[in-house]
């Protein structure tokens, strides 16, 4: 199962959306804090989030305690429009964890650092704004899904 983390995610909307999209294609979506907004169920209900039960995503209260948590041996693959290879290069798995930053800061610079090797970037015409972070990631979620021939009506190979 593909895990798709958010670091410090901002926008509720985008949230909800990528959530909507791991839910779609049976991932597990994992949150790293601080957030940007609050997950209060009167909140979820407000945005008509009606399947995030369903998702139970997983929440980290920072980026240390993700990094603690993270498994060593599976693999990772980061998004950032700083990487030198396209996500279309990328070497998907069955567990692989597909991390992405937040709306305004992106991957943090010492992830950016830490993960140079496997950081990938979703192209775009030179001088062209950067996706928007719901679109990045379902992008690259649909595209993990496609080279490991699942379906999009299954959830795993």
């Amino acid at each position: 199962m593909l895990k798709v983390v958010l670091i410090r995610p901002e926008i509720p909307g985008n949230t909800g959306n990528v959530g909507r999209t791991c839910s779609a294609v049976g991932a597990e979506l994992h949150l790293v804090g601080p957030l940007g907004f609050e997950l209060t169920e009167a909140r979820l209900r407000r945005a008509g989030l009606d399947y995030w039960k369903r998702l139970s995503p997983r929440i980290y209260e920072s980026l240390d305690e993700f990094l603690a948590l993270l498994p060593q041996d599976e693999p990772l693959l980061a998004f950032s429009a700083e990487g030198e290879q396209t996500h279309w290069q990328a070497a998907y798995e069955e567990n692989s964890w597909l991390v992405f930053g937040g709306e305004s800061g992106g991957l943090p610079v010492e992830l950016r650092r830490r993960w140079r090797d496997r950081l990938y970037r979703v192209p775009m015409i030179p001088g062209t704004r950067s996706l928007n972070l719901s679109a990045a990631a379902a992008v690259v979620i649909y595209e993990a899904q496609r080279l490991r021939g699942v379906p999009p009506d299954r959830k795993g190979p």
